[in-house]
Parts: C-alpha cells; sequence; structure tokens
C-alpha cells in the first residue's frame, strides 16, 4: 500500500478519559494517554493522574503492570478521602481493584486477580464498601462492540453465556456477587441509604437483549423486583436522594454506549415512568440528581452540548452552560459533578481545539490542563444546517487548510454510525480522516433524521425507513455544503462505518452522484443479517417486527435488493469477528460487486470485532480508503 501523507499534529495528542471529581469539587483524577505513533504495535497504555485545584504539581499514578495492563475507572468515596480505581491484566485475563488516599498518594491493591472482567466501581453511601459489576471467567470483553468469542461447539446449549452481575467488595477483600446469577445487569445505581439497587437488565445474552432491558430494585440481599418493562431503551438509572423515586433515559436507541432520549421519573416502589421531557429538541445524553430534588443533565442541542438542570416536577430547565464542542466520553457521565453539584468537570474538544479538561464552579468553568498547547488543527470547521421535507437537520464541513484558492475540491461525506448517534466535533490529529484532510479533500459529517441532537421525533424518522429519508437528508445536506464550499460536485465521495457502511452501501445503489466509496462494517442484507448478527434485538424497535414476521420491511431497506444499480467503486472493509455487522454481510456485498464488474475490494482484518483496533490495522485501512479516493476523485 501507498505510504501514508504523513500530515499529522506537530506532536503527539494527549488525551482524557474517565474525568472524576471529588466530593467538595477540589480534586480532579482522570485517566490519560499519549497518542500512539504512527509506528505502534499496540493501543497506548493509560496512567491515572490525580490534580488538585489549589496547587500543586500533579500526581500520576502508573499501571501496575506491562503493556498488558490497563488502568481505568476512578471513583471517590463520599468523604473525598479515598480513590479507588481498577487494573486490569489483559494477557493474564483478570482484573484488580486498587485504591489510594485522595490525593492520589500511597496506592496499593484492594482485591487481587479476579478472573474476569470488573466495570462501574461505585462507593456505597456510607463509604464503607464498594460495587463493581462483575462477569466471572469472561469469555470476551463486555459489550457486543468487542471481538466476539469462538462460536464453536453446542450453540444451542448456550453453557458459556457470561453474565455481569452487581458485586460488593468489602473491607476484608471479599468480593460478593448480590443480584441473582442469571440477570445481566447494565447499569445501577445505590439506593442512598446503602440497602440496594435500582438496576437495568436483562436475563439471556448479555450482547443482545440491552434493547429489552428492563428496570429492577435489587436488595442488598440479592432479591430483584421488576419496576418496569418499557416499550423502549432505557440508561443510567439514578435513585433520588429521598429514595423514593428513579429517574432514566429512555428512548429510540441502536447501540448501548451511545444514549440520547428524553427523561423518565418514576416511583422506586413501582408505578408508572412519566416523560418529564416530552417534545424537547434535544438529546439527553446523562442525568444526575441533584440534593435539592432536580436533575443536573446533559443533552445534545442541535450543534452545541450543553448542561442544564431539569426540575422533574415542573419539566422546566436552566441552562448552566454550552458550546458546539465535544465533551465527556462514549458511553458514560458526560461531566462529573462534586456533591452538591455546584462544580464539576470533563474534557472538551472541537475540531479545532485539542482536548483539555476544564473544571470550576458551574458555567464558569476553566481549562486545569495544558498539555496539548500549541498543537495546531489540520482543518477550519463549520456548522451548517438546513431543511428537508420538515426536518431541521445539522452537519459539520471540514475545510482543508491547503485548498487551492479559485479552485473547486473534492469531498469526502462521513456518515456516523448508529443510527441512534451524532458526528460531534472532535479533534483530528492522526488517522484516516487527516489523511484526507492532507490531500485536499473537504469533509462532511451530516447528522440526517435517525441522529441524536434534534429530540425524539427526528431520531425516529427513519423507523421502518431505512435508507430513504436519512439519504435524502444527506443529499440536501451536500447541497447545502456546496453552497457555502468551493466543492466539486463531480468528484464526491461516501464512507461510513458501521450503519455510515450500511448507508455507504446503500447510497451507491440509489444514486451515481458519488463517484468512489469505502464502507466499514456494512450490512449489505438486512434479511441475511438478521440471522447472522449477535445483537437481533435491536431491529424490533426499528423495523417493527422480526424478519420471519415481515421480510419485506427488511427487503425494502437492503442494498443487496438494488444491487444492479451500482457502478460506484467501492473499498470494503470489517473485522473477521464482527458480532454487530459480521464479515459475512461485507463479503455478501463485494461478491455481488465482482460478479457484476464493479471495481471494488473487500479486506478482513482478523481478530478484530465491531471496531477495528490494532494500530497497524488501522495504519492499513487508512492507507487503502485514502488511495482509493485518490485514484478515483483526484483532478
Amino acid at each position: 500500500m501507498p505510504a501514508l501523507a504523513g500530515a499529522v499534529a506537530s506532536r503527539p495528542l494527549h488525551q482524557f478519559a474517565q474525568v472524576a471529581i471529588a466530593p467538595d469539587g477540589m480534586t480532579v483524577a482522570d485517566v490519560e494517554s499519549v497518542e500512539a505513533p504512527p509506528d505502534a504495535t499496540a493501543p497506548p497504555v493509560g496512567t491515572l493522574v490525580v490534580r488538585s485545584l489549589t496547587g500543586g504539581a500533579p500526581r500520576t499514578i502508573a499501571c501496575p503492570g506491562a503493556t498488558a495492563c490497563r488502568i481505568s475507572a476512578p471513583t471517590w468515596s463520599p468523604d473525598g478521602r479515598r480513590l479507588a480505581y481498577l487494573v486490569r491484566d489483559e494477557k493474564a485475563g483478570t482484573t484488580a481493584v486498587w485504591s489510594a488516599n485522595g490525593d492520589g498518594s500511597d496506592p496499593k491493591p484492594w482485591l487481587s486477580g479476579f478472573t474476569g472482567i470488573l466495570n462501574a466501581p461505585r462507593w456505597a453511601p456510607d463509604g464503607s464498601t464498594l460495587a463493581l459489576l462483575a462477569t466471572a471467567n469472561a469469555h470476551k470483553e463486555i459489550g457486543a462492540t468487542q471481538a466476539g468469542a469462538a462460536l464453536t461447539g453446542d450453540v444451542s446449549a448456550d453453557l458459556d453465556q457470561d453474565v455481569q452481575r452487581i458485586a460488593v467488595l468489602g473491607g476484608d477483600a471479599t468480593l460478593r456477587f448480590v443480584s441473582p446469577d442469571k440477570l445481566f445487569v447494565y447499569e445501577y445505581d445505590w439506593a442512598p441509604d446503602g440497602h440496594g439497587f435500582a438496576a437495568t437488565g436483562a436475563y439471556g445474552n448479555g450482547d443482545d437483549e440491552w434493547w429489552v432491558a428492563r428496570l429492577y430494585a435489587i436488595g442488598i440481599g440479592g432479591d430483584a423486583h421488576e419496576l418496569l418493562r418499557p416499550a423502549m431503551q432505557m440508561n443510567a438509572p439514578r435513585i433520588s436522594p429521598d429514595g423514593k423515586s428513579v429517574a432514566f433515559i429512555g428512548g429510540l436507541m441502536s447501540d448501548f454506549g451511545s444514549v440520547g432520549g428524553d427523561v423518565y421519573v418514576m416511583p422506586l416502589a413501582g408505578g408508572r415512568a412519566t416523560d418529564v421531557t416530552p417534545g424537547i429538541t434535544a438529546s439527553v445524553t446523562s442525568i444526575a440528581w441533584r440534593p435539592d430534588g432536580k436533575l443536573t443533565i446533559t443533552a445534545l442541542v442541535n450543534d452545541r452540548n450543553a448542561i442544564e438542570t431539569l426540575d422533574p416536577g415542573t419539566g422546566a430547565t436552566t441552562m448552566l452552560w454550552s458550546a458546539p464542542e465535544a465533551i465527556g466520553s462514549f458511553g458514560g457521565d458526560r461531566v462529573a459533578l462534586s456533591r452538591d453539584a455546584s462544580r464539576a468537570a470533563f474534557a472538551h474538544q472541537d475540531f479545532e481545539h485539542p482536548p483539555e479538561i476544564a473544571a470550576g464552579p458551574m458555567g464558569r468553568f476553566a481549562d486545569i490542563t495544558h498539555d496539548n498547547d500549541g498543537i495546531a488543527p489540520l482543518t477550519h470547521a463549520r456548522s451548517i444546517t438546513w431543511t428537508n421535507e420538515g426536518f431541521h437537520a445539522q452537519g459539520w464541513l471540514l475545510a482543508p487548510l491547503n485548498a487551492p484558492a479559485g479552485k473547486k475540491s473534492p469531498m469526502i461525506v462521513v456518515v456516523h454510525g448508529g443510527p441512534s448517534a451524532a458526528a460531534q466535533p472532535s479533534f483530528i490529529t492522526r488517522g484516516q480522516l487527516a489523511e484526507l484532510l492532507a490531500h485536499g479533500y473537504y469533509l462532511f459529517e451530516p447528522n440526517p433524521r435517525g441522529s441524536y441532537g434534534q429530540g425524539e421525533r427526528f431520531t425516529a424518522a427513519n423507523v421502518k425507513d431505512f435508507g430513504y429519508g436519512d439519504l435524502r437528508d444527506i443529499l440536501a445536506g451536500v447541497d447545502a455544503a456546496e453552497k457555502v464550499a468551493p466543492i466539486d460536485d463531480a468528484r464526491l465521495g461516501i464512507q461510513g462505518f458501521s450503519y455510515g457502511g450500511y448507508m455507504t452501501m446503500w447510497a451507491v445503489t440509489q444514486t451515481h452522484r458519488f463517484k468512489a466509496a469505502a464502507a466499514g462494517a456494512g450490512i449489505a442484507n438486512w434479511q441475511s443479517y438478521y440471522g447472522e448478527n449477535g445483537i437481533d434485538e435491536w431491529m424490533i424497535p426499528f423495523f417493527g417486527a422480526s424478519v420471519y414476521a415481515d421480510p419485506a420491511v427488511y427487503a425494502r431497506s437492503s442494498p443487496i435488493t438494488y444491487i444492479t444499480n451500482v457502478r460506484t467503486p467501492t473499498f470494503v472493509f470489517v473485522g473477521e469477528r464482527d458480532v454487530e455487522c459480521p464479515a459475512p454481510q461485507s463479503l455478501e456485498f463485494w461478491h455481488a460487486l465482482h460478479t457484476l464488474g464493479v471495481p471494488s475490494s473487500l479486506v478482513i482484518y482478523p481478530g478484530e470485532g465491531h471496531g477495528i483496533r490494532l494500530p497497524a490495522h488501522q495504519r492499513d485501512f487508512s492507507a487503502r480508503i485514502l488511495a482509493w479516493f485518490d485514484k478515483y476523485l483526484a483532478p
């Protein structure tokens, strides 16, 4: 393959994740790493960094192991005197719990050598114990985006199914499981009295059943009482300070970890769940109770992330902060709050400003890190909006810094995954998008119907209509981009991964406007896909029925149905052990193009799941995509 163009940031990017703030709001911990160099053979190893906002040098806690070690999930005790965190030994397949003083000093093991995976540590309200999500003898990493376990033997027997349970770690270093042994728990929260939990969970395959998860009250003794069986996906159960109510985010979500919806509140004793944010033109992404009985929420509002207070009694919101930036991390609380919710900390970035941690009094935040000062952006970005068929849509247009004056340039449409997700402003330094910008391509990242940011009606607008309305929104967005930038409509490309890979496959069957395409982990045939993937439960809310009950609705949105329309040269790639978008889908699409004589190429990356993680594989597909677009879109 051709060498990559080498247009990257002046030095490796410092990255911040899993930000946690002490109860008094005066100390911040996070997991940090330095972006891997271009020739790296493994992902970077993180360190735990503790910073006092009153001054002094940061304290760094290194992962107590070699390159196979992974440190994560810092969490403070209620009094702020202890900091617990997890240490994963990838090679041995074990996880340990460590703790340190609140200032990061004197780190030492609390629980060593748990054979399996631990996640989501949360201190009991009195600080006497630590709860965790524990998976004993796990066969794979938790979550459908991880590489799947080998599918061999008597699959129907289902003997080796992983179950993630709530466990409690005491001062004697004994880990005691407390949730039912067959209930897979996804998220949970302590009751204020420390006598139980609210949790989302399901019986069956943990990767698959999240889309039909139910809300449970679980006692510290292990009894579980079903509170709610919603006709939606839900996330982030949070018990009110008085212990009487539980709030959660509910809505149409296409993957756990990709969170957005309305806020619901219901009695913890059981009863009816009430949508307290009906009709909002935003997607709530995280929630936390305040001592005064209100909620602090984060939400994606069009092109801005916001922090607001929400009164669950009236539905009234008060804006505390907003900016056209990406905040927090995927699949977790977007901001860390002090005990009284008066102070917060979070990582933030946009296309032109590299990530840093901001902290301080609510709404008056200032950066407390400056590790990325001086790293210049690789693009000029602008948010553009347009209307189409009664919908308001938004997207990000990224201009190459070397765009020739007075001439039109090619543009690549980059479709996000999901579909329940959104393209948000993330700093670009290395990798495939950086290389495209360096080669003079404009990039357009649209948020068509089905995305977050405009409310539940918008997110649900592609139900039983996959590919149709969202493609029309994307094409209207391309028109809007061409009105404000010198883009050559004769040199348009399209690419995407996951749902974006599907939309790439779909687009080339519906239009010849794109002259080259790159589809990562796409879906060619919804009918065959239903029986191949490991998460078929996600499809029911979007298609309305199983493929066996209504095969026509699946065929209607399948690229393979219209495959003879394709003329666009298409590069296809996927992970060998992808649970969410299995490799046979990419093979089926490529096989059709190859048979029809359409220029095409297929690469299946060994050992990879839904997300290409090995640096060598990332370099390979980046080089291939760049060469593909250069071949078909260059002047």
